[in-house]
């Protein structure tokens, strides 16, 4: 039987387009006091995640680079129960066996660390690409000699699943999880560090998904994450979600190159993105790739949005090219699982725009 109640149709403030949010009776986890390994803990999702968990009564193994960095360990001895749910690690991703004492006793990995600068003294590694495939490996490893690890949860990214056809002619007529970014083209907007991000996740999720078998894996490619922020700067997704509003440049073209590289721009809430995370934890045998994302929009959609829903802000032109593409939203695996979003397109913009202001921008 269908654990399916009802389906409620959320009106898309940006057109009359629709979003479909499903309620759905949720198992109970009989599993609540179990120990969760979150590597990247101290990041943006990672600090978010572990809040959640705590709150939730998991018992959490969390690691940073540095556990000299007073601000990012600050910050998650500061979260409720983390006095008595929390124990941090010191483990870097271009030292992968440094994780295997954190995923010691766990019954879930949750791995969200990647490398964003190549350590270029390192002789083990030749680029982030490198590094963030050795570190898959080297924590799945450390799962299977563990004996207690039922589950591997990879944080992915969606820009390893543009639906882009792989000689590079156009779009594909919708994107979902059957979707491999063709890395080796070229796309407009790109810089090095976009190029080598993209290679990394791109490669790095394949990896993991190898191991299906092995472990049960299960790969969350995560839309463009907005909405609120414990760390005290603004996170780069947001700060790339609301650039039309803020008019900054820099970021504006990250959003331009995202919408290049899959047709529109996925977006989610983190409170989503967390909450996927858990559910996949207590899900029973879950496994394989799923997106995760409520929205798909252009950057003119976005732009659009500011203009008719916050007073004030007046987009300028130069931040509202349009492309014209019909790329559908072809991804319902999710949601088919059970998983139920809470957060529309509304909730994420408006949510992004609010950290943005808090944070010091205009």
């Amino acid at each position: 039987m269908s654990n399916v109640l009802f389906e409620q149709r959320i009106p898309n403030p940006l057109d009359n387009a629709t979003y479909c949010r499903r309620a759905t009776l949720q198992p109970f986890c009989s599993e609540m006091s179990a120990t969760v390994c979150v590597t990247g803990a101290a990041g943006y999702l990672g600090s978010y995640l572990v809040k959640r968990l705590l709150q939730k009564g998991y018992t959490v193994h969390a690691t940073t680079r540095n556990l000299g960095d007073e601000k990012k360990v600050g910050l998650l001895k500061a979260l409720p129960q983390a006095e008595t749910g929390l124990k941090l690690f010191e483990a870097d991703i271009y030292k992968p066996e440094e994780f295997a004492a954190a995923v010691e006793g766990c019954e879930a990995v949750i791995h969200m660390a990647t490398p964003l600068e190549h350590h270029s003294r390192s002789s083990q590694f030749k680029n982030t690409s490198d590094a963030a495939v050795a570190g898959v490996k080297s924590i799945v490893e450390s799962c299977l000699r563990s004996g207690t690890v039922k589950k591997l949860i990879y944080t992915a990214s969606v820009t390893a699943a543009s639906p882009m056809k792989e000689d590079g002619t156009g779009f594909k007529d919708s994107m979902d999880e059957s979707c491999w970014t063709p890395f080796h083209l070229s796309f407009p907007y790109a810089t090095e560090f976009l190029t080598a991000y993209v290679s990394s996740k791109t490669l790095s999720e394949q990896e993991v998904l190898r191991y299906n078998g092995k472990l049960e894996v299960v790969s969350l490619a995560c839309g463009l994450v907005g909405g609120d922020a414990l760390v005290s700067t603004l996170p780069v997704t947001t700060g790339v979600m609301v650039s039309q509003a803020t008019m900054n440049t820099e970021l504006y073209h990250t959003l331009r190159f995202l919408e290049e590289l899959m047709g529109k721009i996925p977006l989610v809430h983190v409170e989503d993105v967390c909450e996927a995370h858990i559910f996949c934890i207590d899900k029973p045998s879950i496994t394989g790739r799923f997106l995760v994302a409520n929205a798909y929009l252009s950057s003119a959609d976005i732009g659009h949005y500011w203009e008719r829903c916050n007073s004030g802000i007046a987009t300028a032109k130069e931040y509202m090219e349009t492309s014209g593409r019909k790329v559908e939203w072809g991804s319902t695996k999710l949601r088919d699982m059970g998983f139920e979003y809470k957060h529309d397109v509304s909730d994420i913009l408006n949510d992004s725009l609010k950290c943005a202001r808090e944070k010091g921008q205009p």
